[in-house]
C-alpha cells in the first residue's frame, strides 16, 4: 500500500541515529512544520545517495529556512548491507548532517509511504498532504548534469500557494532493500 498525492502523511515514531537534531526518537508530528515536511528515504551505502548527499543537506537547510521539516528515513535490511545499520547511520550523522536520520528497521513506514528507491522524497504541504514524490532532480549521481529541479520546483509552487506542475516523478536510485 502506498500513499498518493493528496493523502495524508502516516505517522511515525523512528529512532534517530542524528539525536543532536531532535532527540532520541522522532515522530511525524514532530518532524511537521509550518510550511510542511519533506521525507527522503535514503540510505548509507546506494552511490546515488552518496553523490547527492551535499544537495540534501542544502535542500534541508533551504527547507529550515522556509519553515518546513527535513528528516529522512533509512529503511533498508542491514542484514543485507551492514554499512546500513543504526551505528553506520550514527556515524554519517555525527560528519554534520543537518536534519534528523531515522531508522524504520521494521520497514513498516517504507510500505506505508511505498518507497521504492533512495533518494525517494515525499513533500507533505502544511496540512499534512502529499503534494509531491520522486526524484529531487534528473542526475542524482553527477550534480554538473542536473537539468530539472524536480523537488525544488514542487517546494516553491507549494510555498506560492500552488501546486507543483509536476506532481510525481520516478525517482533514480538503489532499491530499497527488503527483508526476506
Amino acid at each position: 500500500m502506498a500513499i498518493n498525492i493528496g493523502d495524508s502523511a502516516v505517522n511515525f515514531s523512528l529512532a534517530n541515529a542524528n539525536s543532536r537534531l531532535g532527540g532520541q526518537s522522532l515522530s511525524l508530528e514532530q518532524s511537521m512544520r509550518s510550511n510542511g515536511l519533506v521525507i527522503v528515504f535514503e540510505c548509507n551505502h546506494c552511490p546515488y545517495v552518496i553523490a547527492s548527499v551535499e544537495r540534501m543537506n542544502q535542500m534541508a537547510e533551504f527547507c529550515q529556512e522556509n519553515e518546513i521539516g527535513f528528516v529522512g528515513i533509512n529503511s533498508n535490511d542491514a542484514s543485507v548491507y551492514a554499512n546500513d545499520s543504526y551505528e553506520h547511520m550514527v556515524k554519517r550523522a555525527e560528519k554534520g548532517m543537518p536534519y534528523p536520520y531515522l531508522y524504520d528497521e521494521t520497514q513498516e513506514i517504507a510500505h506505508a509511504y511505498g518507497a521504492k528507491r533512495t533518494p525517494e522524497f515525499f513533500l507533505f504541504d502544511g496540512d499534512g498532504n502529499l503534494v509531491y514524490r520522486g526524484r529531487m532532480d534528473d542526475s542524482p549521481k553527477d550534480p554538473s548534469q542536473v537539468s530539472s529541479t524536480d523537488l525544488q520546483d514542487a517546494i516553491d509552487a507549494m510555498l506560492a500557494g500552488d501546486g507543483p506542475t509536476i506532481a510525481e516523478t520516478e525517482s533514480i536510485g538503489c532499491s530499497v532493500k527488503w527483508k526476506a
